[in-house]
């Protein structure tokens, strides 16, 4: 079986967030698979897609933290048609990736007992996002 469907997060601010639940909800196609694999594509170039702690909120703050000084607005870049947000946002994308392959067995997502699914949404503004799952696997 494969399937392909693309979703739509609602828009965000700045930050990571967790987003594993919306995922799900929007893949009913999911319950369907008994063995497989989930990949996920965020089709921008200013957020990212990463697996991380689902628990403690603290640790979204603290990474978003990192990046503000890892890729600071304040620096000079060539880069900043969008404004001062843009050119960090690009560095945070490919630093982290836009697309996760997750293992998928009787009709749910295989992650540890402590990972979600993060959007990390790097513009101020970035608007909603589109990511592409597609979905293998052995029917149930």
């Amino acid at each position: 079986m494969w399937f392909q469907q693309t979703l739509t997060l609602q828009a965000r601010p700045r930050g990571f967030h967790l987003i594993t639940d919306e995922i799900i909800s929007q893949l009913p196609a999911l319950a369907q698979v008994q063995t497989g694999l989930l990949h996920l594509l965020l089709q921008h170039t200013s957020a990212s897609l990463t697996l991380n702690e689902n628990c403690d909120p603290s640790v979204r703050r603290d990474m978003e933290r990192y990046f503000l000084q890892a890729a600071p607005e304040s620096a000079s870049y060539e880069h900043d048609d969008e404004g001062p947000d843009d050119m960090p946002a690009h560095i945070k994308s490919s630093t982290l990736g836009v697309s996760l392959l997750l293992p998928v067995r009787q009709g749910r997502l295989q992650l540890g007992t402590w990972q979600g699914i993060w959007l990390g949404e790097h513009r101020n503004h970035g608007g909603s996002r589109r990511v592409v799952a597609t979905l293998q696997g052995e029917s149930l």
